[in-house]
C-alpha cells in the first residue's frame, strides 16, 4: 500500500497543510501588545490591513489571540486601518 495521496489535487493539499511551523517567536513582551501601539501592532498585518496567520508570523496561539484582539480593538477607535 502506498503511502501517497491519489490525486494531484490532494498531494497539493497533503503538502499545504502538512508544512512546518516557522520558528516561534519568545522576543515579544506581552505588555507590549496594547491597541495604543499601533506601530507594533502594523508589524501583524498586511498591506491590506489583513491579520496576517499565525503560520507566517511565527506566534503562540495565546499570543496571536492577543494580539488580534488588539488589532481589533485599535481599528475601532480608528487608530489602525
Amino acid at each position: 500500500m502506498s503511502t501517497e495521496p491519489k490525486t494531484v489535487e490532494r498531494r497539493i493539499r497533503f503538502r499545504t497543510c502538512n508544512r512546518q511551523m516557522p520558528r516561534r517567536r519568545l522576543d515579544i513582551p506581552m505588555d507590549q501588545v496594547d491597541l495604543l501601539n499601533p506601530d507594533f501592532l502594523s508589524k501583524f498585518t498586511s498591506e491590506t490591513g489583513k491579520i496576517l496567520p499565525r503560520r507566517v508570523t511565527g506566534l503562540s496561539a495565546k499570543m496571536h489571540r492577543k494580539v488580534t484582539r488588539e488589532i481589533k480593538r485599535a481599528r475601532s477607535i480608528n487608530l489602525l486601518p
